[in-house]
């Protein structure tokens, strides 16, 4: 009985550590396909659109971004998507001959998005 629990608490933690690695997958799927082309791949604000928008995009490995995204994880990434006050990106991307379809965001996504960014910036300082 005690293997047979053993076995089924293994096999657990398999599937939680497989979840964790595609949500991390999920966070970088979106950040590479809607975020690189001004953040860059190394959130440095070094993409190809990054001093193409006004104000110029920011580097979000700063320490004072890590905190925010730290003290509100996943606020500041939805309400830089969700921007209720203006089209600042889809902006950007219409002045700059982006096309980028529209995408219907998840409370999932949203962390996930936070996840990746977190570890990579992370691992940039």
């Amino acid at each position: 009985m005690n293997i047979l629990v053993i076995a089924s608490l293994g096999f657990l933690s398999l599937i939680q550590t497989s979840l964790s690695f595609a949500d991390n997958a999920n966070g970088k799927n979106l950040y590479l396909q809607r975020c690189a082309m001004c953040h860059g791949v190394d959130l440095k604000g070094t993409g190809p659109l990054a001093h193409k928008s006004n104000p110029p995009t920011p580097d979000l490995t700063t320490a004072a971004f890590k905190k925010r995204l730290s003290d509100y994880p996943g606020v500041i990434v939805s309400s830089i998507i969700l921007r209720p006050n203006g089209d600042l990106i889809p902006r950007t991307l219409r002045e700059n001959g982006v096309k980028l379809s529209p995408y219907s965001w998840s409370v999932k996504d949203f962390r996930d998005l936070n996840q990746y960014m977190g570890g990579v910036i992370s691992k940039s300082r």
